[in-house]
Parts: C-alpha cells; sequence; structure tokens
C-alpha cells in the first residue's frame, strides 16, 4: 500500500455549466514554494508570453484575471514579483499527490489568514482574526470567498515545539499556539491549516498571510475601493485630529480635540486607510464578526474591481507598484509552483466570477455551551469545496451567498 506524501517543502524556500451567478439570485418561495510532485500530470512550464489577466484580489494573493492583458512575458512578472516572501505556511495541511500535488489542472484552494500585526507585538504572540478560503473550482473560470468565524470552536492539535497538548479553542488561537517558542507567522499558519482540515477535511494548494498593517499601501496603489455601507458604523480605532485621521492612541497624545471617524450608510469611495479601518470593524456591527466578514469580502471585490478597471493591470508602472506594495504586505505559499504559473492558471476568471460567500447564515450559532460552532448547512458547504460541487451546492442553497454587493 503506498503512502500518500505531502507535497509540501520540509524547509522554508528563500461561461460553464453549473456557474453561480455573482449576485443573489430569487429563491423559490422566498437569499504567501518549493519542488513536489503531483498525482496528476504537472502543469508544464509555457513558453508563449503571459497575455493573462490579473485581478488583484488580498494584496495580489487571489490573482484572478481581470478582462484585460498583462503587460509582459512570464519572466517580466516573474521578476516583478519576485520581493514577496514565500515560505511553507502550509505543513502537512497540502495536498497529497493523491489529492492532485503541485498540478493546477483540478481544482484550486488556498487559506488566506489576515494578521493585525504591530511594531509593539512579538511575532510569537499574534493571532489570526481574518480565516478565509479561495476555491477555484477545476473548470478555472469563477471563485469563491469563504469566511470562518475568529470564534469558532475547534481543536487544535498538539504541538510539542508550541508546548501545546491539544484541546479545544477559539479557531484564532490556532494561529498563536503555532506561533509560539520561535514558530513565527509561518508555524501559526501551518497549525491554523492544520486545524481547519481537521475541521472542514479540505487540504490546500497554496496560502498567504496578510499583514494589515501594510494593507493600506496596496489600496493606495489602486487608488480608492467604492464599498457599500449597509449601517452607520463609527470606528473604534481612529479619530480626526486637525482634519487628519490618527489612531486612536496617538491622537489622544496630541492632547487635541478628537472627531470619531463614522461611516454613514450609503456606497462611496474610500481612501485606503479608510477601507482598512471600516473593514476591521466588529464590535458596533448588528451581527458582529459575521458583518465584519462580509465587510472584508466586500473590500476584496471591490479591489478586484478597481484594478480591472483604472489602466493598473496593463500599465506596467501601475502594476509594478502594486506588486511592490503586496510584497510588503503579504507571505505567500503557492505550494511548489511559480507565481506566474499560479497566475496564469486563473486566466479564466474575471472580477465579477468573485463570488462571497456566508456560514451559519451571516449570524451566531451557539452549541449548549454557548460556543459559536458551524452549523449542518456550513459544514455541507465545506464538503462541497472538497468534493469540488460548489457551484451546484450554491445554486440549491442560495442563503449562503452574502447579502453585500
Amino acid at each position: 500500500m503506498s503512502v500518500q506524501t505531502s507535497r509540501r517543502p520540509h524547509s522554508p524556500a528563500p461561461g460553464s455549466p453549473g456557474r453561480v451567478p455573482p449576485v443573489i439570485p430569487t429563491q423559490p418561495g422566498s437569499g504567501g514554494g518549493g519542488p513536489g510532485g503531483g498525482g496528476k500530470k504537472k502543469r508544464t512550464k509555457r513558453k508563449d508570453p503571459l497575455w493573462a489577466k490579473l485581478t488583484l484580489v488580498l494584496g495580489a494573493v487571489l490573482m484572478v484575471t481581470s478582462g484585460v492583458a498583462i503587460v509582459g512575458s512570464k519572466a517580466v512578472i516573474g521578476q516583478a514579483t519576485s520581493n514577496i516572501a514565500q515560505r511553507n505556511l502550509l505543513g502537512d495541511a497540502g495536498k497529497t499527490d493523491a489529492e492532485g500535488g503541485a498540478s493546477l489542472e483540478g481544482p484550486i484552494d488556498m487559506l488566506l489568514l489576515g494578521v493585525d500585526a504591530r511594531a509593539r507585538w512579538s511575532a510569537d504572540d499574534v493571532r489570526s482574526d481574518s480565516i478565509i478560503i479561495l476555491h477555484i473550482p477545476a473548470s478555472h473560470d469563477q471563485a469563491y470567498l469563504i469566511s470562518i468565524p475568529r470564534d469558532t470552536e475547534a481543536h487544535i492539535p498538539a504541538s510539542e515545539k508550541a508546548g501545546w497538548k491539544g484541546g479545544t479553542d477559539k479557531i484564532n488561537a490556532a494561529f498563536q499556539v503555532g506561533a509560539r517558542n520561535g514558530g513565527g507567522w509561518e508555524g501559526g499558519a501551518q497549525m491554523m491549516a492544520k486545524t481547519i482540515k481537521g475541521m472542514t477535511g479540505i487540504s490546500f494548494d497554496g496560502a498567504a498571510i496578510i499583514n494589515f498593517g501594510g494593507f493600506k499601501n496596496v489600496i493606495d496603489a489602486i487608488g480608492t475601493v467604492r464599498i457599500c455601507v449597509t449601517e452607520e458604523v463609527s470606528s473604534l480605532h481612529m479619530s480626526m485630529v486637525d482634519g487628519k485621521p490618527m489612531w486612536n492612541a496617538d491622537a489622544k497624545k496630541t492632547g487635541k480635540t478628537m472627531k470619531p471617524v463614522t461611516y454613514k450608510k450609503g456606497c462611496q469611495e474610500m481612501e485606503g486607510w479608510q477601507a482598512l479601518d471600516y473593514s476591521r470593524q466588529r464590535k458596533t456591527l448588528r451581527n458582529g464578526d459575521y458583518d465584519r466578514q462580509q465587510n472584508q469580502q466586500q473590500l476584496i471585490k471591490a479591489m478586484a474591481k478597481k484594478a480591472s478597471q483604472n489602466g493598473t493591470l496593463s500599465n506596467p508602472l501601475k502594476l509594478n507598484a502594486l506588486i511592490k506594495a503586496a510584497g510588503k504586505a503579504f507571505v505567500l505559499d503557492t505550494g511548489g509552483t511559480s507565481v506566474e504559473n499560479f497566475i496564469f492558471t486563473m486566466k479564466g476568471v474575471t472580477g465579477n466570477d468573485l463570488v462571497t460567500l456566508r456560514t451559519n447564515g451571516g449570524t451566531f450559532n451557539g452549541n449548549g455551551n454557548n460556543r459559536e460552532v458551524l452549523n449542518q448547512l456550513s459544514m455541507e458547504m465545506f464538503q462541497a469545496v472538497k468534493d469540488d460541487k460548489l457551484a451546484e451546492f450554491v445554486v440549491n442553497n442560495p442563503s449562503v451567498l452574502s447579502t453585500r454587493k
């Protein structure tokens, strides 16, 4: 009996049938590798120019198409993306050879983790409050985003290095457990991926850690983004002082009058700092973290649309500035596949093909101990991801679609 080995490196490396409309349908009766081998035939390297399309999502993590051609060849794109840090973020949660290995011919699943790292925090004491699974079906003509609530109860596997014997905790703690005792962000991501695989059965082709502290520059590189605010909310993190936005801690030091930053209901163009701050709000929202998840997904989609509409992807200078900013904002793992090949594989997806989904109907779902858990429908949705039958699942269960535009 053959052993299914993981394709992950052992050390850090320096319109088709069943498509889902990106809008909510009418419901019946009622809404940043190393080498690796794949079990399937590996995707061969193309020698032709990379006339692929690219849409920036989560700081160029989700590199799907935009309907315009990138200027330059694969060599040019490879050089432009060379400053993006690549590490082994998945450990043994990467797809095995039997699951497709390093091949990009089948469905693609990526784990996207957002961390709010600040200078005063140590690298081994950071939690990931934004947890998103990106699923691209084998047809490579659509992309789905599913957020996992930060407080979801999960079994976090034991880790001798972390001094963790294993146990149940909020899922966002998995990153902090893996980061302990020198594990850093790489160890944190690996533990998170292992925890999610144990909970959902999903193995991953790649992963990315986004540092929200550097995310503002990525948004600034494409200008502004159009965000539709569904309920008025005042920021818990920032205030205006003399007409300038400041972190509350810094604003207090000025001794001047602080005016809360408020986001009015309605669609509006937001600068980088505004979009980032708005997507961070949670405690004052009606459905807390569930509303924040949808707001973050809305931001991703808004970035995708903007990057494809303002000429960024067809202008070498703009594209370079964009990728340079992204390189400072995230760490990437493409699972043994070059970044440029990863981009090319997604050439059949357009910005309008990005579908955002929600778990638990978009509201808290507690168990007998009042701990947050994924409901049955959400677990069936993750099974559909694993089976690459998500399009069919969404058509049959339209309530999982996000209510954000």
